[in-house]
């Protein structure tokens, strides 16, 4: 399985970016994906992730009403959308994915990971 990211860069403050994630490997929609970030001097904290089979998405607390998780499975390919982007948001975002996961926000049960998009909010 390949996770290939895209859409990472530089806004300044209130701006908006779309990073997407596709997948490659999985043949089925039963599967998770997630963003995650780090910060510089910060541990990977969870920020989206959803079951790309059906439901709703899961978000942390610091992103919700901000950041919105898409997914476009003909294209295997989920989307995160971020407004209102801040200065704490700057981070190197990754992508994950795994068969399966007890929490989306948690990275310990994901297997596949994306090599990071650069976001930086000034």
């Amino acid at each position: 399985v390949q996770l290939v990211e895209s859409g990472g860069g530089s806004v300044q403050a209130g701006g908006s970016l779309t990073l997407s994630c596709r997948q490659s490997g999985y043949t089925t929609n039963n599967i998770v994906m997630g963003w995650f970030r780090q910060a510089p001097g910060q541990e990977r904290e969870g920020v989206a992730g959803l079951y790309v089979g059906g439901g709703d998405p899961y978000y942390a607390d610091s992103v919700k009403g901000r950041f919105t998780l898409v997914r476009d499975n003909p294209k295997k390919t989920v989307h995160l959308q971020m407004n209102n982007l801040q200065p704490e948001d700057t981070a190197i975002y990754y992508c994950a994915a795994a068969g399966w996961v007890s929490d989306p926000l948690v990275e310990g049960g994901y297997k596949y990971w994306g090599q990071g998009t650069q976001v930086t909010v000034s």
